[in-house]
């Protein structure tokens, strides 16, 4: 997998603002999801397993009020 040749999003709940995280898309399902600092792209990126990132967005929905 290489994330340099990725399409990458941000979420649209940032506001169209520059200090974001992005998160590659079109990636095969179980595969591990990329994650970077809008402002650096070029830059480093941070993998987390599938499961974790499922679990870490769960959370993110459960403190929604």
């Amino acid at each position: 997998m290489n994330p340099v040749n990725t399409p990458w999003r941000k979420s649209t709940y940032s506001g169209g603002q520059d200090e974001c995280l992005e998160i590659a898309d079109g990636l095969p399902p179980c595969s591990p999801v990329p994650i970077r600092d809008s402002k650096r792209p070029d830059g480093p990126h941070l993998l987390f397993s599938a499961p974790v990132w499922a679990a870490f967005v769960d959370a993110l929905k459960a403190a929604r009020y």
